[in-house]
């Protein structure tokens, strides 16, 4: 009976040790938790370090992209110019292209363009078009920045370009172009296009191309809008950047040769502008373009103090200039 009595509470005792549960104390936890918060810690600042270098580096290649591909295209449409307005004659003409709200025009010119399939024939019920011809354009970009924050835009500027384009004469082609009703085209005039008059032999060339006017009339609204080529242009106007220096004091290069006017000679923004030369030697029109982009707008959307050109952040504002003569040239007496 003693016996027995013994196998029983030696196996009872037995069980109860298998079946105790052994758990952390609270010191230990605690010094997990300061073990684990040591080690996650680093690891998570430098993944957010890794993280932001990453969208920083990604703001300035997008903006060195853009800033190059926009001087690309300004630079082939200003190849086929044949007269390129200085500060004098953006002045001259500025009531007749039209006003772009918060909108400065920088460059504006005159252009010979290739069109495809200007000649409209009629065989039996079926229009044809065929040949190509040669249409004078005028273009012109324009800087615009807008003062309200709540602008679709970023906060920094942006470029837009705006054209109109003559049209192809056809004795039998249509008379319902609106605006010329009075001759016969196969393709229609942009309304408000008039062409430059040289007429006049008593007038310089750069005279009689400041003394263009459009064929609207004072009031005359233009049916093409201008379409933004590029966002995230510098804002930065000089006196911010330098209080030291002024916009009249900015001055452009001067080769020998060649005089050129920066354009327009009293804007205040380094983002967008132009040196150019109207008329050279040789009758044709040289500028020089300057961009200036804004990497710092694409990471900072919502406060336009806070992306103001510094030298400290140069880095964020990628820049790019190119020189540029028309291929064409206006024959003048």
């Amino acid at each position: 009976m003693n016996i027995l009595r013994w196998l029983l509470n030696t196996q009872l005792k037995l069980s109860h040790k298998q079946n105790k549960n052994n758990g952390f104390t609270l010191i230990e936890l605690l010094v997990a938790m300061l073990i684990a918060f040591l080690v996650i810690t680093p690891l998570l600042g430098f993944m957010i370090g890794v993280l932001n270098t990453d969208r920083q580096e990604q703001a300035k290649a997008n903006s060195e992209q853009e800033i190059k591909a926009a001087l690309d295209y300004i630079a082939r449409d200003l190849q086929q110019a044949l007269y390129i307005y200085d500060d004098t004659g953006i002045t001259a003409i500025n009531s007749q292209i039209p006003a772009v709200t918060n909108g400065v025009p920088v460059l504006v010119f005159w252009k010979r363009e290739f069109t495809k399939d200007t000649l409209e024939t009629k065989n039996g019920a079926t229009v044809l078009f065929r040949d190509d011809a040669f249409v004078y354009s005028l273009v012109a970009y324009y800087l615009i920045k807008d003062t309200s924050s709540s602008s679709n835009w970023s906060q920094a500027a942006r470029i837009a370009r705006w054209q109109i384009k003559d049209g192809v004469l056809n004795s039998s082609g249509r008379t319902d172009c609106p605006g010329f009703t009075t001759e016969k085209y196969s393709l229609c005039p942009d309304k408000g296009f008039k062409q430059f008059d040289l007429s006049d032999k008593g007038k310089t060339l750069q005279e009689k191309m400041n003394s263009w006017t459009n064929s609207l009339g004072a009031g005359g609204t233009y049916n093409q809008s201008s379409v933004v080529l590029v966002d995230f242009i510098d804002q930065t106007t000089i006196s911010q950047e330098n209080p030291t220096v002024t916009a009249a004091s900015v001055t452009c290069p001067t080769p020998t040769g060649l005089v050129f006017k920066r354009v327009p000679a009293s804007i205040e923004r380094r983002g967008f502008y132009a040196c150019v030369n109207s008329v050279g030697t040789d009758n044709r029109s040289t500028v020089e373009v300057y961009l200036r982009g804004n990497a710092q707008a694409r990471l900072i959307q919502n406060d336009e103090t806070k992306i103001r050109y510094t030298q400290s952040k140069a880095s964020y504002f990628p820049n790019a200039n190119i020189k540029v003569q028309g291929r064409s040239f206006i024959f003048n007496k």
